[in-house]
């Protein structure tokens, strides 16, 4: 076995991946502390040392899968992931723009490329994607719809909730939530017009009861798909290990058989 093959053998092993995900969540912590002055008062240099040293550690994990998989590296897409979200923290004055430190918060994500049942989770919504987007349409189309519709009905008296197309797709978006909809908006509405539940009820039962219960849906099937594809994956595996297994059992037998049969 050559060196690649050893490590490539040590970073996907158990120890590897779990000290990794320590420093992963240890750096989350340290990004929060960050955020309290009382905090880093306190602790002078420690923490902003601490969060240097888990960068490094990032940095040398990924040098080590890069040496260890070579151009594999780069057909892995959670390589890739790992990569950009450690890049950014590489880059000259991440320390000093607010914009660029409030994104090193960004390396918790690495927790997606550690963790199996994560990872399940995330290319289960990836692979949801082309279903959701067709149901994306559909909502766009009914929001828009509705909003055309309220702006007609309710601009006149109530303009700051329905005085245009993007104020009354925000609303109907706030309606559609439940978020205050009822004490909020639609019962003001209905002081003035009486009948407006007769807009308000069936937008809320397409929108919040059918709609965006299809996107569920289509996310925990596709999850469960997912799952499904990588247990069939490891049964393969496991099959094909005890059939390599039992052929060289049945190797075995025959040379002894050979043996036994010669005079």
């Amino acid at each position: 076995m050559t060196l690649r093959q050893r490590l490539a053998r040590w970073i996907e092993g158990p120890a590897f991946t779990n000290t990794i995900l320590a420093v992963i969540l240890l750096n989350a912590a340290l990004l929060g502390l960050e955020t309290s002055d009382v905090v880093m008062d306190r602790t002078g240099p420690l923490i902003p040392v601490l969060d240097s040293l888990c960068l490094v550690i990032f940095v040398i994990e990924l040098a080590l899968k890069l040496f260890a998989q070579g151009a594999r590296f780069f057909r892995n897409g959670w390589n890739l992931f790992d990569s950009v979200i450690v890049g950014v923290s590489l880059v000259p004055g991440a320390q000093t723009l607010s914009v660029l430190r409030a994104l090193r918060i960004l390396r918790l994500f690495r927790v997606l490329s550690v963790a199996p049942s994560l990872r399940r989770v995330v290319e289960g919504f990836i692979t949801a994607l082309p279903g959701m987007a067709s149901v994306f349409v559909l909502m766009a189309l009914i929001f828009y719809i509705g909003a055309v519709m309220a702006t007609t009905l309710f601009a006149q008296s109530f303009p700051e909730w329905f005085g245009d197309l993007g104020r009354s797709a925000y609303s109907l978006f706030q309606i559609m939530t439940l978020e205050s909809w009822s004490m909020g908006i639609v019962r003001p509405v209905m002081e003035v017009y009486p009948y407006a539940w007769a807009f308000f009820v069936p937008f809320i039962v397409v929108t919040t009861f059918a709609v965006v219960n299809l996107l569920v849906g289509l996310i925990v099937n596709s999850m469960q798909d997912a799952h499904n594809s990588e247990s069939d994956a490891v049964t393969g595996t496991y099959r094909d290990e005890v059939l390599a297994r039992l052929a060289a059992i049945e190797r075995r037998l025959e040379q002894s058989r050979h043996r036994d049969a010669e005079p």
